[in-house]
């Protein structure tokens, strides 16, 4: 796994990761303990799947780590959560992906 400093602007509702002056994000809405993840942004110049999958991941820890449940609204964050089922626990009750 990639090494990825994750930080939560609660501001702007992203989670972001700096890699070469370039800025990845994962947009969120929060509300009632869960947290939403809508969209997905990685800039082409610094993009590959295994540090999407490693910003999902760290996102996901970061998410685990407060108490909250992930509800993937992004198509690519959902696929991540059919993919590794060990974060399906971070699910509320009755979502289904």
């Amino acid at each position: 796994m990639i090494e990825i400093k994750l930080d939560n602007n609660e501001f702007l509702r992203q989670f972001e990761v700096i890699v070469n002056g370039s800025l990845a994000r994962i947009e969120y809405a929060e509300q009632e303990r869960k947290i939403f993840l809508t969209k997905i942004i990685i800039p082409r110049e610094i993009y590959s799947k295994e540090f999407e999958e490693s910003f999902i991941k760290k996102t996901f820890e970061f998410i685990s780590n407060k108490n909250l449940r992930v509800v993937p609204t992004s198509p690519k964050i959902a696929s991540f959560v059919r993919r590794n089922k060990s974060y399906k626990s971070l699910l509320p009750v009755g979502i289904k992906l």
